[in-house]
């Protein structure tokens, strides 16, 4: 039985992948900053996300960590917010790569939480691992330094994979259910220009990559962990208004996104920035997708 180590388990992804390996009969350990959690669950164990502790025995001899560490990037880029995006990704790395290097059995693998938003806008190139232009604003900055600390630890025992994931569709949380709201309500029109392309995974594509991963030795470095047929804004709203049943959506106006943006307390980039990422790596090591198109992929959500 697989025995698998979650950081930062306790949010939406962290309970979809918790859910997915303890149904295939793997143990699974989920590091929290939570104390209700932690007393009341016994797979959840207490620390802080920046100093050793006693949580560093369950790395011991397991077969797999995850990190999905990192401050929300759904706030508005104040000074004070950039810095708790940066600090909480880069503390949390950092911690992990010192507990690994002070395991006598170190994790088999690491994998650690990157994202697609590395790469530079693209509308027209897809970016893949070995092609792909990183970006140079301040969120591409955050991944680009997040990646960094991550690959600058020397862990000879553990096979590192920054896991490049763009918007996780799921049915209990992440991106998917404020935008099913907004086409329910019959705003479910283009946002912007609408040519913007949104790179996204199936959760169970999500959860059946990270295993696919972890079972696979000759898999490490960066990898896109994103559906291969990436979509502009417009399909896939009109795709996301058919599976809900409505038969209009209002268009939202980039001028009209920054002011609803200002007023919820969140950045435009996040819908208007054009994430055109392919999963290369995934595709040549023989991954096969369970949701490729976002048309079936909606169907079962």
């Amino acid at each position: 039985m697989d025995k698998i180590v979650i950081a930062g388990g306790s949010g939406f992804l962290g309970k979809v992948l918790s859910n997915y390996f303890v149904n295939q009969g793997a143990k699974v350990s989920i590091l929290t900053r939570n104390k209700n959690l932690q007393s009341n669950n016994p797979g959840y164990i207490l620390w802080d996300g920046k100093n050793l502790g006693k949580w560093t025995s369950v790395l011991e001899s397991c077969d797999a960590l995850i990190n999905l560490c990192g401050r929300s990037v759904d706030c508005r880029y104040t000074d004070k917010n950039k810095s708790m995006i940066l600090q909480s990704r880069i503390q949390s790395t950092e911690i992990l790569g010192k507990a690994i290097l002070n395991c006598k059995k170190p994790p088999k693998v690491w994998l650690n939480s990157s994202t697609a938003t590395i790469y530079k806008h693209s509308e027209q190139t897809p970016m893949t691992e070995s092609s792909g232009v990183l970006g140079d604003n301040f969120s591409e900055n955050i991944a680009k330094a997040w990646e960094n600390s991550f690959f600058s630890f020397e862990t000879p025992f553990t096979r590192k994979v920054a896991l490049r994931t763009s918007i996780v569709l799921g049915k209990e949380g992440g991106a998917f259910l404020p935008l099913k709201k907004l086409a329910q309500l019959g705003l479910g029109g283009k946002q912007g220009n609408g040519k913007q392309m949104i790179s996204w995974i199936h959760e169970l594509d999500f959860c059946k990559s990270i295993d696919y991963i972890i079972q696979n030795p000759n898999l490490s470095g960066a990898v896109n962990v994103v559906s291969p047929y990436a979509i502009n804004n417009n399909t896939f709203m009109r795709h996301l208004r058919k599976s809900q049943n409505m038969p209009f959506g209002i268009p939202l106006s980039k001028k009209l996104l920054e002011i609803g943006a200002r007023f919820i307390q969140t950045e435009t980039e996040l819908i208007l920035k054009s994430r055109f990422v392919y999963p290369e790596v995934l595709l040549e090591k023989g991954f096969e997708f369970e949701f490729p198109n976002i048309k079936k992929a909606l169907q079962n959500l």
